[in-house]
Parts: structure tokens; sequence; C-alpha cells
């Protein structure tokens, strides 16, 4: 009998499926906040609801809780002095174990209707959501409501989808009938279950709390793993509120809502004693190359999806739109503060300079207009609270306070007054010149708004520097500016061999760090910034075996 909460959605997820087949635009999450699709009273309610989180303790029912933690900052100066439940890492493998055979019992579409059915309810709280996201992370509000609600929903639908996708490709059972010749056939009944590898740890990042923590949170989830997920110490309210949901959902769905489990603590020690535990057999992480590289490194019990720092880059051979090239440029170096894994670090220009629309412009002229274009795009301190949010972390703070050693300064970084928050640290970006000899100075990732532009020998020389950062030290994303049709062609079969995703000639309002949910695949696993993408059928596959019985007909 197909479960209820699968029947009510069944039509999303088809749709779904087609969308991830055909990779073309759609998504059942509206990305605007408009009144006219959330409510009048949305925006109002969901900044109550945040409020009301403030300074109280917020209510989870897990097993094992020895007191309270948590000490988040907001980077816009919000007290919030939120008190989550501490539970013992011993309680929470203990319960999530547990748990397992009451999410095996759901099936494979008991699963994924419970998980369609935490999507639609967490829709619906996208304000209260995109809240939580704006003051942990520091990102601005249309940022928090689109990546931190909407996309990361629709990120979360297509990790349901290919999941569904494969699961069902599996059949229930079967007869095997096998030809004897003159004697009776050899006949066998064989029925095949779908059963999730075993404990899912899942690791937030302090920046996109949600965006990168759903598509592993929902994979696993709707393979049949019971999951503990283990927020950022600062962006803990949005990975909360998300439990809280599914915990709810999967009760209803008539299973133990310990699949799901948050794990806090004000030490470290709980996150290594998770990932390193038996039980634990598949981990998901954003973040950095050291903690990230410890965890492949040491967890060889659970098979790691690892989204690691790269170094973004783009390459300007010529262009037939300057002033859109640079607009375009500029928006995607403000754009959260370069506080996302996919913002272009190292601009790659021929030290002769390159032809454009309006004439040939020199290396120098090449950098100067970027820094201006950046300039004028944050003028207004308004817009330019808005496009850059806020610093979230002390450490991108200090980077920035010390770029100017690392190459020449065209655009200094200067702090911005925020409109409403007066506590509220912003910062624009800083742009720097220096020589493809310098890579000490671009050649690893520093995260935040911090840009170099990379004086080359040639095109070619620009070329190839692009693809052996990628190779050597990793990229999610590179762009490419030329007006040569050969010259595209040999940056195509670059990224190719370097295994990253290519942007061709983008000056209008797509960017090169935006991707998009059944169309793009962020990250592609093939260099060292991530070994896996989101989403392909490789993303969750892994994550279950079949097991079969058979007997005599």
């Amino acid at each position: 009998m197909t479960h209820p909460m699968f029947a009510r959605h069944q039509a999303m997820l088809e749709r779904a499926v087609q969308a991830a087949a055909e990779r073309g635009y759609w998504s059942p999450f509206s990305e605007m906040p408009s009144p006219k699709v959330y409510g009048e009273n949305a925006m109002a309610e969901g900044r109550a609801a945040f409020d009301a989180y403030c300074g109280t303790d917020f209510q989870l029912d897990q097993p094992g809780c020895t007191g309270t933690a948590g000490a988040e900052r907001s980077p816009y100066g919000v007290p919030m002095n939120i008190r989550y439940p501490r539970c013992s890492g011993e309680a929470l493998i203990e319960a999530s174990q547990a748990a397992r055979e009451s999410l095996q019992a759901l099936g494979a579409e008991g699963r994924v209707g419970a998980l369609l059915e935490a999507l639609v309810r967490l829709n619906q709280r996208s304000f209260e959501i995109a809240h939580a996201v704006m003051f942990t992370t520091g990102q601005g509000w249309m940022m928090a409501f689109q990546a931190g609600a909407a996309h990361a929903q629709d990120r979360a639908l297509e990790a349901v989808a290919y999941a569904w996708r494969e699961m069902s490709a599996i059949p229930a059972e079967a007869v095997w009938e096998k030809p004897q010749g003159k004697n009776p056939a050899l006949v066998m009944k064989k029925r095949y279950e779908i059963v999730g590898r075993g404990t899912a740890l899942v690791i937030g990042c302090g920046t996109f709390p949600t965006w990168n923590t759903y598509p592993g949170l929902f994979a696993a989830l709707a393979t049949g793993n019971p999951v503990i997920v283990k927020p950022h110490r600062n962006a803990i309210l949005p990975a909360a509120i998300t439990v809280r949901v599914l915990r709810e959902v999967l009760a209803e769905a008539g299973a133990d809502p310990n699949a799901v489990l948050l794990a806090v603590d004000d030490s470290r020690e709980l996150t290594r004693f998770l990932a390193t535990h038996k039980a634990v057999k598949s981990i998901d992480f954003t973040g950095s190359n050291s903690f990230g590289n410890w965890l492949i490194e040491n967890c060889r019990q659970a098979q790691v999806y690892a989204e690691l720092a790269g170094v973004n880059n783009v390459v300007i051979e010529s262009t037939d739109d300057y002033k859109g090239m640079l607009r375009n440029l500029a928006f995607t170096l403000s754009l959260y503060s370069g506080q996302m894994c996919t913002t272009t670090q190292a601009i790659l220009v021929p030290a002769n300079g390159i032809d454009t629309d309006q004439g040939h412009k020199s290396f120098d002229e090449v950098a100067s207009d970027l820094g201006r274009s950046i300039d004028k795009l944050l003028a207004d301190p308004a817009v330019a609270a808005a496009v850059l949010g806020c610093i979230q972390s002390s450490d991108t703070l200090g980077r920035l306070d010390e770029a100017s050693r690392w190459g020449e300064v065209v655009l200094a970084s200067k702090p911005v007054a925020h409109p409403e928050y007066a506590e509220a640290t912003v910062r624009t970006p800083v742009l720097l010149t220096c020589d493809a000899a310098d890579e000490a100075a671009y050649m690893e990732e520093r995260f935040g708004p911090i840009a170099f532009v990379v004086r080359t020998a040639d095109a070619a020389a620009a070329l190839a520097l692009s693809e052996r950062i990628t190779t050597e030290h990793g990229a999610l994303t590179v762009g490419a500016y030329s007006s040569k049709p050969e010259f595209v062609q040999q940056m195509i079969a670059a990224t190719q061999r370097a295994g990253v995703a290519l942007s061709l000639n983008l000056t209008g309002a797509v960017y090169v760090n935006q991707s998009a949910a059944f169309s793009d695949y962020h990250g592609t696993g093939a260099n060292p910034s991530a070994n896996a993408s989101y989403s392909d059928s490789a993303f969750v596959a892994n994550r279950f075996r079949v097991i079969q019985h058979r007997f005599a007909a």
C-alpha cells in the first residue's frame, strides 16, 4: 500500500525526477519572498519566530541530554544566546542505531514521502529559516532567503529525486526461471530489500548551514540511514529548526524521530568522536582542507563526501562586452563578501592586455577598471550592505587586514556602516595585482573578499595556469572571457582535463558563483576541491545496499 505522504507529494517527486533528467529551470519553491506566495504577514512572523528563539532553550526531546550548549555570535551584532540540548555522543549513537529499524520499515516510499512532506513544511517556514540563516551567517536578507531557504530546499529535493530514481530501479521481487531442457525448469523467487549502510554524520559549515547541509542530510535519510547533524558552532539555529521539523514529520509517518538527531557541544571533541565511531558509515562535510583531509584519512569505516577549499579562477583573453564583464565580475567578487565556496579568487590576465569592444585594454587598465566597477557597485551603503552582508568569521577579518602584503593594492577594503544594524561587521573587497610567479600569494584559498588580478605571460599561459591551479589545488568554478572560438574550445578542453565546471562570457545577471539545482552540478568530484557532486547518482547510490533473499518456488 502506498504511504499517504508519498501519495500526497508524488506529482512533485515525478516532476523533480523529470527536471533532473532535463536539466532545465524548474523549482516548486519560490525564491522571491513575495507576500502573494508566502502570505501578507510572512516577513513579520518569520522575524518574530527568530526573536522568540533568542535568549531561550531550544526544545528538542532528544535522549542523553546532559545540559545545554551553544554560543552563536551574530555578525550583525544581534544578541542570540540560544541554548541547545547537549547530548552525549554515546547516547546519540545508541539512539540513532535504535531508530534505524523503524526508518527501514517505512520503505523507500515512506521515507521519500516523509521527506517531501518535511520540505513542504520547511518551505512554509522559509522566512523563519531565512532570518536564522541571516543572523548566524551574516548573509544579506535576500541571499539568506534564496540560498538559505528556497534554493536549499531545491537542493534537498534534488537529492531525494536522485535517491528515489536509484532506489525505484530495484524491483521488490522477481521470479527466476532457468530452463533445463526436457527437465522441469529451475524456479526461484527472489526478494530485494534496500538497506541503508548505517548512521550518517552530516557536519555543517558556518556560511551556508542549509544549502550545504541539506543534500547529504536528505540523501542519507531517503536511502534508509539515520542521521546525526553536527552544525557549525556559529550556525546552529538553521540546523536545529530543520531537525525539529524532520523529527515531527518522521514521527507522524510512523518512524522513530531519533532517526534525525542534533549534536551540539561547545568543544570539538564530539565531532571527532562521532566521525570515528564504528557505527557511522557516511560523513558529509563542507569546510577546511585540514579537517576534511583528517576525516578522509582517519574515518576509514565511513564513506566521506567532502567539499574542501579551492582556488576558483577566471581567464580573460578578450571580450566583446567590456562593461558587462566588469559589472559581472564586480558583483561576483562582492556577493556575500566573497564568503562562497564558488567565488572567484584569481583573475588571470595577459601581461600585454586584452582586446575589447572598447579597444585594447592594458593589464593595469583591466585591474583598475575592475576596482572602479566594484566601487561603483558598492557606492550606496544600503546596496553595499545588501550585497556584501557581514563578515562571518574573525579569521576572515584577519586575512582581510593582512591582504596588502600579498600583492599591490588596486582597491583597498573599507568598512561600511550598515543602515539597520550598527554593530554589523561589513567590509568591501580588497583587489590586488601580482605576477604569475608570485604563487605564494594567490595559489591557495584566501577565503573572503580577497581577489587577485594575476599577470601572465600571455593568454596561453593564463589557460595553462588555470588548468594547473585546478589540478593541483582544486576549484569548484572556472570562468573564461574570450571572443575567439578557438580559445573557447581550448578552455573547454582544459577544464575537462582538470575536472571543473566552466562558465563562459558571463556579462548579465548570471554569475560564476551561483549554482542552480536540477541544472548545475555543484562540484565534480574530479579535482581536489571536492570528492563528490551535488547531486548526481554517485552522490546517493553508495548510501544504500541491496540485500536479497531467495527461496525455491
